[in-house]
């Protein structure tokens, strides 16, 4: 399961494949690729125009975890579905809230 991120120097990096346009702003899980490689499924009501849907998924992860909206940014991907979110803070504690997340949303 902890495929879906990589712990670096000032936090963690998340990979997401993100479903803008959705009936309700959820995060759903683990899954796997084609290619094999792991992301957090997420899904916004918000539309992929003007960073909208980039904005409401940063706000989603940020409550979802618990954290300061500040910490958390898309920092690859901005006009694809699948990103890479910046979760900045201690690595330690934000690996073990997305595992907990993670656990939770695949239930």
């Amino acid at each position: 399961m902890a495929g879906f991120f990589r712990i670096h120097d000032k936090g963690v990096d998340v990979h997401v494949r993100l479903t803008p346009r959705s009936s309700k702003d959820a995060l759903e899980g683990v899954d796997t690729a084609a290619d094999g490689r792991s992301h957090l499924a997420a899904r916004v009501r918000a539309v992929p125009e003007k960073g909208a849907a980039n904005a409401a998924l940063e706000k989603l992860l940020a409550s979802s975890l618990g954290i300061a909206r500040s910490d958390v940014s898309v920092v690859a991907g901005g006009t694809s579905r699948l990103k890479t979110v910046r979760l900045s803070g201690d690595a330690g504690a934000l690996t073990a809230k997305l595992e907990e997340l993670a656990g939770r949303s695949a239930r």
